[in-house]
């Protein structure tokens, strides 16, 4: 069916139809609701002398909830007017996502040519996460490409600079810390070093620069996760989050919390200690990505962009049905069908059902060599150990002995040749192992000068000079929903 340009251009256009008409007539847009956060903060900021964390929307209780650092880094802001940073925050997101495939994918779309990265950019504008972080103008994909960048170092060689880009990355949000873990598991010290050193000096110029907010954000305001957002908010898809919608309106038990948290990632470490012996690097993020998501106390859906290389690990390890599938149950917005109601079974199930597939994901994604390839690598080499090597064809008697001296001088060889395999060391003679004519031949005339045949004469021509040896063997949508975030925008 796609046999040709033609027909691929059709489909890709076709394709482009349907996102646009969807994206157009299903209220999913979020009108840069965070990237006014961040605006109005740097604004307030630099131009009106307030403090970081005391700017609120209007109308609105939402505010800037990141460290400082981030602050620091979205100080250019400052420079241009709103719509300008709307396009370059567009542009940075896009730049972002091109990376994230190119270094997950890139190898295998670019045998397809402008086909695969075409279709690609189209499944991508209907997933969920990823049209959520865009209209939002949130961080979370350039995020998710400074930490996959210390991956391909990684996997590809290169890790002399490797960590710089995690270090960023937990400076601008604490949940990428883990992969700091990660580094000390797969023994990458030096990565891990760096990474922490780069993390430690960003948040140090956070403090030099806004020492006040600094305090304020490490003694209060990380502690207050009121500021983000409620908990049992149905965007919410991490553990906190089940257990918040399960109590509400009460919060629910933090020791429960941290005893479930900690479950996670105990099967992390397990999961990720197997991918990383067999230095599987993509698997190893990939899983690392899912815990973060499970284990930070609020997981917006535009978080889940942390589940990109899952979708690329099974792909490289041909379960496409099963991307596909959990796919799709990420571009239908179903968890926001209980954004009213979420009590009973349906609201437990329905309603928590990103996290069922993040907590999927983490417990089946195939990580490392599997365990039937090992034991069949483990077989293969045991049978290709160096094999037997064939015996010899006994010598066939010579047809005339005409000359009685020559039989005594091949005796006196075969004597010879069992006197010489007696004393050499380290050698021996395979049962069955005929004698080469060669040897008899020259053992022979060492017998006829110093044997028991001296002065006999030499073996005659009739003695067989050649043999016949073998050769060896050649082994969401609904207009409640829209009108929610007009009236009570989300949480940043």
């Amino acid at each position: 069916m796609l046999s040709t340009d033609r027909r691929r251009l059709a489909l890709v256009l076709g394709l482009a139809v349907v996102v646009g008409v969807f994206t157009a007539t299903v209220p999913l847009l979020r009108d840069w609701f965070d990237l006014r956060v961040y605006y109005g903060t740097v604004d307030t900021w630099v131009h009106h002398g307030g403090r970081i964390y005391d700017y609120r929307v209007p109308g609105t209780t939402y505010g800037f909830t990141y460290p400082p650092f981030a602050a620091l880094g979205m100080l250019p802001m400052a420079l241009v007017g709103l719509p300008t940073a709307i396009a370059v925050a567009l542009l940075l997101n896009l730049a972002a996502l091109a990376s994230v495939v190119a270094i997950l994918v890139g190898p295998a779309l670019r045998r397809y040519g402008w086909f695969g990265f075409a279709l690609t950019a189209c499944l991508l504008a209907l997933f969920e996460p990823v049209r959520d972080t865009v209209s939002f103008g949130q961080v979370n994909l350039v995020l998710l490409a400074l930490v996959l960048s210390d991956a391909w170092l990684l996997s590809s060689g290169r890790g002399r600079w490797a960590g710089v880009g995690i270090g960023l990355a937990a400076a601008v949000k604490l949940t990428p810390a883990l992969f700091i873990v990660l580094l000390l598991l797969g023994r990458r010290r030096r990565a891990a070093g760096v990474a922490t050193a780069v993390a430690a000096l960003a948040t140090g110029l956070a403090a030099w620069a806004a020492p006040g907010a600094s305090r304020f954000y490490w003694t209060d305001a990380l502690w207050d996760t009121a500021r983000v957002g409620r908990l049992a908010y149905v965007s919410n898809q991490s553990l906190q989050g089940v257990l918040a919608r399960l109590t509400a309106p009460e919060d629910p038990s933090r020791a429960l919390w941290a005893a479930a948290s900690l479950l996670v990632l105990c099967v992390w470490a397990r999961r990720v200690s197997r991918a990383l012996a067999d230095e599987d690097w993509t698997a190893a993020f990939a899983l690392t990505g899912l815990a973060a998501c499970l284990v930070s106390p609020i997981t917006w859906v535009h978080h889940l962009v942390w589940l990109l290389p899952s979708f690329a690990v099974l792909l490289h390890r041909h379960r496409p049905r099963v991307a596909a599938a959990l796919y799709a149950v990420l571009c239908s917005s179903v968890v926001w069908l209980w954004f009213d109601d979420a009590s009973g079974l349906d609201g437990f199930l329905g309603s928590n059902t990103y996290t069922w597939v993040t907590l999927g994901l983490l417990s089946w994604l195939p990580a490392g060599q599997p365990r039937g390839g090992r034991a069949a690598l483990i077989r293969r080499a045991r049978e290709t150990l160096a094999a037997p090597r064939p015996a010899a064809p006994p010598i066939p008697a010579a047809a005339d002995q005409s000359n009685p001296s020559s039989s005594g001088s091949a005796a006196a060889a075969g004597r010879a040749v069992a006197s010489r395999r007696a004393v050499a060391p380290g050698r021996a003679a395979a049962p069955g192992r005929a004698v080469a004519p060669a040897e008899v031949a020259g053992l022979a005339g060492l017998a006829g000068a110093d044997g028991p045949a001296a002065g006999t004469a030499r073996v005659s021509s009739s003695v067989p000079t050649g043999s016949t040896r073998p050769a060896a063997s050649n082994p969401q949508s609904s207009s409640e929903r829209a009108s929610s975030y007009t009236v009570n925008p989300p949480p940043a």
